[in-house]
């Protein structure tokens, strides 16, 4: 039985090389990380010569290579649902019933964020009003942070068997 791609490698190369421009315009160290990592994986050019490239074509690279690490695939999906598209993300915590300002959890917080009846709330939002970009987001939540979701793996499955 073939592997299920990570919730970053389930998104579409167009996506996915969306979110790595986005973070290379967005964060500082990106761009230095990110040619770290292309160099590494080799291909004959030197970080210091990747450095130099525009950032279209470091992050067309950076994606064709896939030379994410799994914490930057982590990063990213956090940056496109926080950052950039936190639709999602609100619907969830608003209907969870979890304390946020526009999808950002505030930090003294503490995991698990609601019960499983609040997460079945969220989940049924969520899938009800984004469709497969939410189950995209739900999965994404059960892979990296189940834990501070209690049932959330157990929703997601009910509704992907159901369907």
């Amino acid at each position: 039985m073939a592997k299920s791609p990570t919730p970053y490698r389930a998104l579409t190369p167009e996506r996915r090389l969306s979110l790595v421009t986005s973070a290379l315009a967005k964060h500082k160290g990106a761009r230095a990380l990110y040619a770290q990592r292309l160099a590494a994986k080799g291909g004959g050019f030197r970080a210091a010569t990747l450095l130099s490239w525009p950032v279209d074509k470091l992050a067309k690279e950076f994606v064709r290579l896939n030379a994410q690490s799994a914490q930057d695939e982590l990063e990213l999906l956090q940056l496109l649902y926080v950052d950039l598209e936190p639709q999602i993300q609100v619907t969830f915590l608003d209907a969870a019933g979890v304390k946020h300002e526009a999808g950002v959890i505030p930090e003294e917080l503490e995991p698990p964020y609601t019960d499983a009846a609040g997460v079945a709330r969220g989940a049924a939002a969520v899938l009800a009003q984004h469709g497969d970009d939410g189950r995209h987001y739900l999965r994404t939540l059960v892979v990296y942070n189940l834990a501070s979701w209690p049932g959330l793996d157990t929703e997601l499955a009910n509704t992907e068997t159901a369907s």
